[in-house]
């Protein structure tokens, strides 16, 4: 990764940040998933940045990669990159939470505009994420499927109904990307899954832990082409909230409502960041 990609996937992930801050700041007293959309910003912006083989141009190509966001909550934070490629306007990306918009607080299925699924409950993404893997094995298509995950979703037994089909069918075109950042909606996972690593290393993932705000070391590990016949996890170590020094890390901020003084302290700092 040369310079200017550093710095581009580095405005990307800026640029998710300020506008999940905004659109959580309009939206008021429905307030946005503030925490959990911050801790993925770097996973979001080098996957639409490097990583997905994607064309704004034409979204529905048959042979494009797939991408599946099961922590459906932080749909926010998948609007600002779809926008900030292309796939989306930005005025429709200020329509967030009005209503009759295409984009409320849980995606709508939308291919054309780069939505892959519906979303809500949590704990169905990666199942999805099977199929479609699993299509494109029957189909003999080249697309790689990728589904993004919460930890605290794994606390839902869909996601190891799931992982073990993966296992199952041999699924070297799906790579799954937990966003770990140890807190789910009451703070502190309430039924955490000790050592993922171990867990999904007997399952038969390939498995990989990165840090994931350092985007040399993400997109390492999403280069590596899968090992013959294992799906990939990626448990990428986050921080919930990152970028706002004085709420990384803390209780409470799954889900935000911003006053003035917050929202404006908090982007006066991402923006000198």
């Amino acid at each position: 990764m040369n310079e200017s990609e550093l710095k581009y996937l580095k405005d990307l992930a800026k640029k998710i940040r300020l506008d999940v801050l905004e659109m959580t700041f309009k939206a008021g007293a429905d307030g946005g998933h503030l925490g959990g959309a911050f801790s993925c910003a770097e996973i979001l912006a080098i996957l639409y940045g490097k990583i997905l083989r994607l064309d704004p141009k034409n979204p529905a190509h048959d042979d494009r990669d797939r991408f599946i966001l099961s922590k459906g909550h932080v749909a926010l934070a998948h609007y600002s990159v779809l926008a900030g490629r292309g796939f989306i306007t930005r005025d429709e990306l200020n329509t967030f939470e009005e209503s009759g918009s295409d984009f409320p607080t849980h995606e709508i299925i939308n291919i054309n505009k780069g939505i892959e699924t519906s979303s809500g409950s949590l704990g169905y993404g990666l199942s999805i994420g099977v199929g479609t893997a699993l299509n494109a094995k029957i189909k003999s298509k080249n697309y790689h499927t990728f589904v993004l995950l919460g930890d605290g979703e794994c606390n839902e037994g869909s996601i190891w109904e799931a992982a073990q089909s993966a296992v199952k069918f041999k699924l070297d075109n799906l790579t799954a990307i937990i966003d770990h950042n140890k807190q789910s909606l009451d703070g502190k996972n309430i039924m955490p899954v000790k050592n993922l690593e171990g867990v999904f290393n007997n399952l038969g993932f390939d498995v990989h832990t990165v840090d994931g705000h350092n985007f040399e070391a993400l997109e390492k590990i999403f280069m590596l082409e899968n090992k013959s016949d294992c799906p990939k996890i990626i448990i990428a170590d986050t921080l919930k909230a990152k970028g706002i020094k004085a709420i990384e890390g803390q209780e409470g901020w799954h889900h935000a409502r911003l006053n003035q003084t917050d929202y404006e302290k908090f982007r006066e700092e991402l923006e000198k960041s």
